[in-house]
């Protein structure tokens, strides 16, 4: 199996720029709440964005805020996501949680992250090899017995 792992596009850069703009605008600085911006491109090309919100107790990562943003805005096939850290920190790969949740809602999705020839843009599947794959309908019998 070949790589799927490339340089970014035009669209892919300007996704980059939309991330950073989210965290330079809507960041905490020395506060460091809100310290990752993320941004996910859908279907139709339009952008969507997010910003992590730290807490002790855990919180949302930027990516997942900008998955549940694209989701409320009526996006449902999304292509390309990155993150992006405060203080030019610049394109940062997702954690082991945001792969498990892009691979299990959204397998086709390019993800762009930082590698030692620059940044690239690769496909969720080449992040999570060998991965279990869950899937939302997995799920739906364990959230109707809660409700229960």
């Amino acid at each position: 199996m070949g790589t799927s792992m490339r340089e970014p596009t035009a669209d892919e850069t300007e996704l980059v720029a939309y991330a950073r703009e989210i965290v330079d605008t809507h960041g905490d600085g020395d506060a460091g709440i809100h310290t990752m911006g993320a941004a996910v491109r859908d279907a139709d090309g339009r952008m969507h964005g997010g910003i992590n919100i730290f807490h002790f107790t855990g919180g949302p990562c930027a990516e997942l805020v900008a998955l549940g943003n694209a989701r409320a805005s009526g996006a449902r096939e999304l292509t390309t996501i990155v993150a992006v850290g405060d203080g030019g920190r610049g394109p940062v790969g997702p954690c082991g949680r945001d792969r498990q949740v892009l691979l299990d809602f959204h397998p086709g999705i390019r993800v762009i992250l930082p590698t030692v020839k620059g940044l690239r843009s690769v496909r969720i599947e080449e992040l999570m090899p060998h991965a279990t794959r869950w899937t939302p309908e997995d799920g739906a019998g364990l959230v109707r017995e809660e409700e229960g």
